[in-house]
């Protein structure tokens, strides 16, 4: 196959501080199925790309370079058509997807995440369509099938949106390298439960009641940037909003001294 380019808010203590914390709303996750379709399963259609053995694309329009192949995601990825990866808004989020049009096809259901763009092709021949890591397409067939899966190429599928399950994974804020003291650029991933993000607020100089929240921008795929005219203060504080609402402070989430292209693992996630 073509290889596509591809609040509230509450009271924190003393501790979050210098820690990282948990700041989320009551409500539930969102419902992500229509509920005019009880089962929750949708019609679609899938590809594959990359190597048959493989994870797509280097990160892929999302921006999560070479972590795509490595846990949590496992290389179990996809790109998606526009109406999936929604020009960037989709990056991060789960499905569930199965097949039964093929005799190779399995039935049980695989959780993948969209972490590129499938702009063209087949992917625009249905409202839905999923361009599966290699490792991912062979995933929906019986055991010992999944090179007759593969070489069928495009087959029907179904899917549904579920939450992200990253047992034990925290954020990571991966500096974009064109980072600098007066431009900050920084991709946002292993987001839990939602698994993207709506929207994202910094505070500069460290989590206090006196600074403010700055919103910002997202500049491509899962990076997020400020142009803020002037010198920026770390340490920085961000305020994260998932798609169905809940928010999350992440405080003193990148250090004083911080580098262009270094990753910082927070201590929470959603």
């Amino acid at each position: 196959m073509n290889s596509f380019k591809h609040t509230s808010f509450v009271a924190l203590s003393l501790f979050s501080l210098l820690h990282p914390c948990f700041c989320g709303s009551n409500r539930k996750l969102a419902s992500y199925n229509d509920p005019t379709n009880p089962s929750g399963w949708t019609s679609g259609g899938a590809t594959w790309y990359g190597g048959p053995y493989g994870y797509g694309s280097d990160g892929g329009a999302c921006g999560y370079q070479g972590a795509v192949g490595k846990m949590p995601f496992n290389s179990m990825i996809a790109a998606g058509s526009p109406s999936l990866f929604k020009s960037g808004k989709g990056c991060g989020a789960c499905y569930q997807v199965r097949c039964t049009s093929n005799s190779a096809c399995s039935g049980n259901p695989v959780t993948i995440v969209i972490t590129d763009e499938c702009p063209g092709g087949a992917c625009l021949e249905e409202p839905a369509h999923f361009d599966l890591s290699g490792t991912a397409f062979g995933a929906l067939a019986r055991s010992f099938s999944a090179d007759q899966l593969r070489n069928a190429g495009k087959i029907k599928i179904e899917y549904r949106r579920v939450p992200c399950n990253y047992r034990g994974t925290k954020l990571s804020f991966h500096m974009d390298a064109g980072a600098n003291n007066w431009y900050l650029a920084v991709m946002i991933e292993y987001v839990k439960g939602d698994g993207d993000l709506s929207a994202v607020q910094v505070m500069q100089g460290g989590y206090s009641y006196s600074n403010s929240w700055t919103p910002m921008t997202r500049s491509w795929g899962a990076v997020w940037r400020l142009n803020s005219g002037s010198q920026l203060q770390a340490p920085f504080s961000f305020r994260l909003t998932s798609s169905s609402g809940k928010t999350l402070v992440v405080s003193n989430a990148i250090p004083v001294g911080w580098k262009p292209g270094n990753m910082y693992t927070s201590k929470v996630n959603f």
